[in-house]
């Protein structure tokens, strides 16, 4: 089996990395490379990019090849909260206890630095080592970034959210929701993972069901850090989806359901991982990092 890395490994080789992949502006003011580089390097978890990692290497993958998919992945994330945090959708000033990106740099460049990074993300993949290697590998990274950072993922959940703001949505709808919006770009980590690996379908399978559940686990999580939360710590202000009037595990369930039904999900997630033996000992980790977090 490859090498094995701590989860702060892994951040360290994202972090390092993600500067490289943003191009030198040629034409006039470099601002939206700025705020591209800015709203990259403002923190986060880069859960989903550490998760892409270790699954190219429990499944036999090299993980230093691995490293532009999980870039775009991040890519791809950040450009989602850029826009998540325009005037015309959540509307939020602050992201992980900075301005956000249209605070510090107007609206406009905010706009376009989302659109900057999305569109980077798909070049960076097709520019890899490993896509140069094998085009085919290159070509199914693609086309899943693609679909679960679409409308049948990530922009389907939150089309799902627009439309149901103000209203009081379901359990199914949340959960439908939440398995687009929030789900997707984690089940993405995986798959890609595995993609660039060259995994079975046996451990692809697996990879796909645990990052599922941890995804919903980790929607379930957030909503109960927006009620009981530290704002310091989360770096946003809490309780603003009780304001809103919007629909939550905690409105639907309560405190109490919501926390046992992120539990049971995690559990289910871990035991999706037996198929890996010992080597999934920092997966079961960041399982319960999730579970526990507080921010």
């Amino acid at each position: 089996m490859n090498k094995s890395y701590t989860f702060n490994d892994y951040i360290s080789m994202i972090n390092s990395q993600l500067d490289s992949f943003i191009p030198e502006c040629t034409y006039g003011e470099p601002v939206v490379c700025d705020a591209m580089k800015y709203s990259l390097g403002i923190g986060g978890k880069r859960i989903r990019p550490v998760l892409l990692l270790e699954f190219c290497r429990v499944c036999g993958g090299d993980v230093k090849k691995a490293i532009p998919f999980a870039v775009a992945l991040e890519m791809i994330h950040t450009y989602s909260l850029i826009h998540d945090d325009l005037p015309c959708m959540d509307d939020d000033d602050m992201r992980r206890g900075k301005p956000s990106c249209h605070i510090k740099y107007g609206e406009e460049y905010a706009l376009l630095a989302g659109d900057g990074l999305l569109t980077r993300a798909f070049g960076v993949i097709a520019q890899s080592d490993a896509a140069k290697e094998n085009p085919l590998c290159g070509i199914k990274a693609i086309a899943v970034l693609s679909d679960l950072a679409g409308v049948e993922g990530m922009i389907g959940g939150q089309t799902v959210d627009l439309k149901n703001e103000g209203r009081k949505a379901s359990l199914e709808t949340l959960e439908i929701m939440d398995s687009l919006k929030t789900g997707a770009l984690i089940v993405c980590a995986a798959e890609l993972g595995c993609i660039v690996a060259g995994a079975d379908d046996e451990k692809a399978t697996a990879a796909v069901t645990f990052c599922k559940k941890i995804g919903h686990a980790f929607q379930i999580v957030d909503d109960i850090l927006d009620v009981i939360g530290d704002e310091t710590e989360l770096g946003k202000p809490i309780g603003s989806d009780g304001e809103s009037s919007k629909s939550t595990y905690v409105s639907i369930l309560g405190l109490e359901k919501s926390r046992e039904y992120a539990d049971r999900l995690t559990r289910e997630a871990v035991e999706a991982l037996e198929i890996f033996g010992d080597e999934a000992n920092l997966l079961k980790e960041i399982a319960g990092m999730l579970i526990n977090r507080r921010n």
